[in-house]
């Protein structure tokens, strides 16, 4: 059987314009996972801020004010897998659902850390 060059390339175009939409769709899944509800990750902070100052300081505690959303989201994970050592975080990480986490890295990720 034989393909012409016009009959190929048509294939091979369409092939790419499906993966372009496949990807963009991935990337939009993804940033949509990653956005949380501000006003819920608020309110669930509060355990979260027994140790981790809302000021950003911190004396032997990561702060947490201010990360990028996708990085929070990742550490909480890994704690909750338990691939990150720390029994006391992966207690609390293992609390959350992956809503409520997205919900704390948006609300974090916006803050600011005071000087």
């Amino acid at each position: 059987m034989s393909v012409s060059w016009e009959t190929e390339g048509a294939a091979r175009a369409g092939h790419v314009a499906t993966l372009a939409t496949l990807l963009g769709l991935i990337a939009f899944a993804n940033k949509s996972e990653a956005a949380g509800d501000r006003a819920l990750g608020e309110y669930l902070s509060s355990e979260c801020v027994t140790c981790h100052q809302l000021s950003g300081r911190h004396q032997g505690i990561p702060p947490i004010v201010g990360w990028p959303e996708n990085s929070f989201v990742e550490i909480m994970d890994e704690y909750r897998s338990k691939r990150r050592s720390n029994p006391v975080m992966q207690t609390i990480a293992g609390k959350f659902s992956a809503e409520e986490i997205a919900a704390l890295a948006t609300y974090f990720g916006s803050l600011k850390p005071k000087n």
